[in-house]
């Protein structure tokens, strides 16, 4: 069949690998355009385009690619099929009728749950024991069209977004290539796949750098799954009022106390607040139970051991975070 490719992120760059090696003629690749250097600001990365460089992979970097241009640029390809996943934008209908059998999309849960921009994330943050990749034959609607195949991966205790993700992004390879074979054995008129069944439909918004900050008041095994969820980006933090003086603290590694051995009564301590800081740890009462902060960064300084931390700043028993 005749693909063109449509991904910017490195959740996508596997399986344009694979299908490059593949039997399949992959026309070129759709992409994000670069955005330009502001300041000391880091151009964003784009493993995708880096591929297709690399690979002498015809390149479509359109600003809006629902655009009449863009609609017009797809059609002259002539494609069999449109590949999608990690792009970063919607495709109109108009767009997706551009190729013979529409589009499929790689998506990183188990949809329809985690719906959204941020999959991953949220299933880390929410607790699943499990998630996967689904491949979607594609609608206008978002992440809804029927279900064509699934991959499933347990989420470990010490996962985090970044370390879940690639492994995701490789078990996506095999859901991809078997999507495929299904539509080029399709007649294009009887159903396909699996409706996706709305009642089970959850959201997995994208995130910002505000949905970062800790609440104390939430469960303290809540908490820490957000720290894993956050990592490498946008970071959970907390801030803490020292002297005057606003200091945000990046929490990089906690743990959930289930006991603590103290003189402290931290039943009766406020969320926010310090129960144990003794040099070595640093116990933080939550809406339910404690947490232990093993690594943190304070703003501007690099990542340390928590007993490298209490050796510059002293952080009595009582403080409180907000």
């Amino acid at each position: 069949m005749r693909l063109l490719m449509m991904g910017t992120g490195p959740f996508a760059a596997p399986t344009f690998e694979t299908l490059l090696d593949g039997p399949h003629e992959v026309l070129g690749l759709v992409t994000r355009p670069v955005p330009p250097a502001v300041g000391r600001r880091k151009v964003p990365e784009n493993p995708m385009r880096d591929v297709a460089v690399a690979r002498g992979v015809e390149l479509f970097e359109p600003d809006s690619i629902n655009a009449t241009e863009s609609i017009e640029r797809l059609a002259a390809w002539n494609a069999d099929l449109l590949v999608v996943c990690d792009y970063g934008q919607i495709l109109s209908r108009e767009a997706l009728g551009t190729s013979r059998l529409g589009g499929i999309n790689l998506h990183g849960s188990l949809l329809p749950r985690h719906r959204g921009a941020a999959p991953v994330h949220w299933a880390i943050w929410e607790g699943d024991a499990e998630t996967g990749v689904s491949v979607i034959h594609m609608t206008p609607r978002l992440d809804g069209g029927p279900i064509l195949t699934t991959r499933r991966m347990p989420i470990g205790p010490d996962d985090t977004t970044a370390s879940l993700e690639p492994r995701l992004a490789e078990l996506g390879v095999g859901a991809v290539s078997e999507a495929i074979a299904m539509l080029e054995s399709w007649d294009g008129v009887s159903s396909i796949g699996e409706p996706q069944d709305a009642a089970r439909v959850t959201k997995a918004p994208r995130l910002n750098k505000q949905v970062g900050q800790v609440d104390w008041s939430q469960p303290a095994a809540r908490i820490e799954r957000q720290v894993r969820a956050l990592q490498p980006w946008p970071g959970t933090y907390t801030n803490w009022n020292r002297d005057g003086e606003a200091l945000r603290l990046i929490l990089d590694r906690v743990h959930v106390v289930r006991e603590l051995a103290t003189e402290s009564r931290p039943g009766e301590s406020k969320p926010g607040e310090v129960v144990v800081s003794d040099g070595q740890q640093l116990v933080i009462a939550t809406g339910e139970g404690c947490l232990r902060i093993e690594r943190i960064q304070p703003a501007g300084k690099r990542v340390m051991e928590v007993a490298e931390f209490l050796r510059g700043k002293s952080v009595p028993v009582g403080t409180c975070f907000e």
